[in-house]
């Protein structure tokens, strides 16, 4: 059985590799090249004129051409993961790897370059011979102690940064989680003692890295195949070695365990018995990162020492040191302000960036990623998940700063605020669309009740308001579900202490609440009892009381159950004083910018009159973005071209939307193509009132419009903002169930903005 697991777990990991086309990397071109002026422009004759400004003043490089974010990952294939020297051809599966995750993770292209050659001399020149291609190198996969005289040598001639990952990544990353170690059994660096095996480029780079943290000299102690490294051996030695020699007659692992407070093992399976973690000091640390098997298996160090602090290279137990937490992510920071060098300052600015960010409330999109691990800050979770999508804002965030405050950078930044929401921005799809919103929130403190709290979802987001804004969250529930539930997702917030709770089950508010909804209903065949019942099981029903009643200003609700089902209600308690569900605009995030849907959930077939309410509270909304309004009204007929049923109800919409002589610009009836293809829609209709893309398509009935809604987020990878239910007066948002996190709070920002914002 287990036999076959293995066979198909290999085939699996080869047909990755080949299908559907072999490799894991493509080049794809960044500009258009669909006529002959765009060939002018990339060749002959235009690139001449890049040439000769890159010529005058090589630092335009960075303007000109994708140096500024281009690295090169080079390896001779000397010592490959934990299959040692297999060659430089053999290890190019695992370079692409690494530049692939330079792409995931910080968006920083990448070509892997394997080098048939051995000597470290050699290869070093062929190295510095590529600086003008790349904005930086990372050395990979090349075996002690050579890679220390090829990074040497680089680092030394090449004015741009050169960093061996398998040193200073693994360095960095041990760095963070012996500090959360640390921290956590309440000892510090100065004090302890460390006990190492594994001599080579990962082993000395982390011990190097310890001593710059705190750690002294003399209470390092290092072992590798030989034993103890001592004052006066000669076998197997090397400068990097020598470093670290001890005046002591002890030669075996088991002579210097003794009290260390910190294994630190980079060698191989077997190496600490449990008998030694016994004789280590107590709440000991142990970091076991051989791969794939550790130096002790966690469950018999456990065994031994039951409060013992563990970490390994594995990702089937807490804690993987793993160097996707660090690689991408200084690289980034370094290329954005033109660093020179991968300095000391730049390290422990990660390391500290690291460390800060697993002492955090966890991330929902690695909550998410990580479903069913408990990401608490504590003995078993040291640092965070490579999915934690704030790695990139944080840690390349401080990386720049660090470059700038040492000398190093020759593009430093002049906005360090500005550049930590680009990074935040390039991750989290919605931050830069969303900024003006969140701006106008801010100029106000609104109540915003959410009527299913006990939903996970919701109770990050909720976390993420009072982080983020200034509004107030107001969670319905039952206070026992949602305070167990935020403890286990590792959230900080507590019921009634950091927001107000609705008890359906018992709340003192619950006589007048039935009786309010009663009042609003009872001629519309509601009884007292039905009253009584519904704001006892019906959160949405309780949260548009709440806001009729003043009690709140905004109601989000819809993570489950039907839209139709919430609009009823919604309609019921809030639609008066002249507010009505007008539609809802859906916002799709594409890679070339925003789309605007409607209206994708309100209205089956809306009448010409509803359309042109639609069109009027879209180009409202599309504003709050920061954006004008070019609205298309679509349908199967352009222009009049056919007789159809939607194509005279767009046309008679168009003629309401007329007479009112809205200030946005706006046509119809028209085909999608028409409407997103300017020059197509040239040739059709020449005396088009629309100019440009359109950015807003308004249907003529929710079939079309959430087709096309659910059509570009499941298959051109669009982001969903909303839907937003227009018409309201921002007193009540209705979700869908497929909503983010991220999504929720970007509707509790859009229903904390005061009306006033935008009309």
């Amino acid at each position: 059985m287990e036999d076959r697991r293995q066979d198909s777990a290999r085939q699996a990991a080869l047909d990755y590799h080949e299908f559907p086309r072999p490799g894991k990397l493509e080049i794809r071109a960044t500009k258009p090249m669909a006529n002959g002026r765009d060939l002018a422009r990339a060749y002959s004759p235009g690139v001449a004129e890049a040439c000769l400004e890159i010529k005058a003043d090589p630092a335009t490089a960075a303007r000109y051409t994708t140096k500024g974010n281009l690295v090169a990952v080079i390896s001779n294939g000397t010592a490959v993961l934990g299959l040692g020297n297999i060659g430089a051809l053999a290890s190019k599966p695992v370079m692409e790897g690494k530049a692939v995750l330079f792409k995931k993770f910080a968006n920083i292209d990448c070509f892997d370059i394997e080098v048939n050659e051995p000597d470290p001399v050699k290869l070093a020149e062929i190295v510095c011979a590529l600086e003008p291609t790349f904005g930086a190198v990372n050395l990979e996969d090349i075996k002690a102690p050579d890679c220390f005289i090829v990074e040497q040598i680089c680092r030394e001639r090449m004015n741009i940064p050169v960093f061996h990952d398998d040193q200073h990544g693994t360095a960095i990353v041990v760095g963070a989680a012996a500090t959360n170690a640390l921290r956590i059994a309440g000892k510090r660096f100065e004090d302890i003692k460390i006990v190492s095996t594994g001599g080579g480029a990962a082993g000395i780079a982390c011990l190097n890295m310890l001593l710059k943290l705190g750690v002294k000299r003399e209470n390092v102690w290092l072992c590798d195949i030989h034993g103890l490294v001592h004052e006066g051996r000669e076998l197997d030695m090397n400068p990097q070695k020598a470093a670290y020699a001890q005046a002591s007659d002890k030669r075996s692992l088991i002579e210097v365990i003794d009290g260390a407070d910190l294994f630190l093992g980079l060698s191989g399976p077997g190496v600490l018995t449990p008998e030694m973690v016994g004789r280590m000091a107590p709440r000991p640390i142990i970091f076991a990162l051989a791969n794939p098997n550790p130096e002790i298996d966690p469950d018999a160090a456990r065994a031994v020492a039951p409060d013992a602090i563990i970490a390994t290279g594995r990702s089937d137990f807490p804690n993987q040191v793993n160097n996707v937490l660090c690689f991408p992510f200084i690289f980034r920071g370094a290329l954005d302000v033109g660093a020179t060098t991968i300095n000391d300052e730049m390290k422990i600015a990660c390391i500290e960036g690291i460390a800060a960010l697993a002492r955090a409330t966890t991330a929902a999109e690695a909550a998410a990623a990580y479903r069913g691990e408990t990401l608490t800050f504590g003995a078993d979770y040291l640092i965070p998940k490579p999915f934690d999508p704030r790695l990139m804002g944080v840690v390349s965030s401080a990386v720049a700063r660090a470059a700038m405050e040492t000398g190093v950078a020759t593009r430093p930044l002049d906005d360090m605020a500005a550049y930590k929401q680009k990074l935040d921005g390039s991750v989290f799809r919605s931050a830069l669309i969303m900024r003006p919103v969140f701006e106008a929130a801010a100029t106000a403190t609104r109540r915003i009740v959410f009527a299913e709290g006990e939903d996970e979802r919701v109770l990050r987001a909720a976390n993420a308001m009072l982080e983020e804004t200034t509004d107030v969250p107001i969670l319905i529930g039952r206070p026992d579900v949602i305070a167990t539930r935020a403890e286990r997702a590792g959230l900080p917030i507590r019921p009634d202490v950091d927001f107000e709770i609705v008890n359906p089950e018992n709340d003192p508010r619950y006589r007048d609440y039935w009786e309010t909804y009663h009042g609003i209903m009872a001629r519309r065949g509601v009884s007292p009892d039905i009253a009584r019942a519904i704001m006892r099981t019906n959160t949405t029903a309780i949260g548009a009381v709440m806001v009729h009643r003043a009690e709140a200003d905004s109601l989000i609700c819809g993570t489950f159950g039907q839209y139709s089902w919430h609009l009823q209600y919604v309609r019921q308690i809030l639609a008066r004083d002249g507010l009505h569900p007008v539609g809802a605009l859906s916002m799709i995030i594409l890679e070339d910018g925003p789309l605007f849907i409607a209206d994708t959930q309100c209205h089956n077939d809306p009448t010409p009159q509803q359309v042109m309410e639609t069109v009027m509270g879209a180009a409202r909304h599309v504003r709050r973005f920061g954006l004008t309004p070019k609205i298309a009204l679509c349908s199967h007929s352009q222009f009049g071209n056919t007789d159809s049923y939607s194509g005279r109800k767009m046309r008679d919409a168009l003629a309401l939307l007329d007479a009112r002589e809205p200030d946005f610009m706006y046509d119809g009836e028209m085909h999608v193509d028409a409407a997103l293809d300017p020059e197509l829609r040239e040739r059709i209709f020449p005396t088009s009132r629309l100019q440009g893309v359109a950015n807003v398509l308004v249907f003529a009935g929710t079939d079309a419009a959430s087709g096309v809604r659910n059509a570009l987020k499941m298959r051109a990878g669009g982001l969903e903002v909303g839907p937003i239910l227009m018409g309201m007066g921002n007193r009540a948002h209705i979700v869908t169930p497929s909503i983010t996190t991220r999504g929720l709070l970007n509707m509790s920002v859009l229903a904390g903005t005061p009306v006033t914002h935008y009309g």
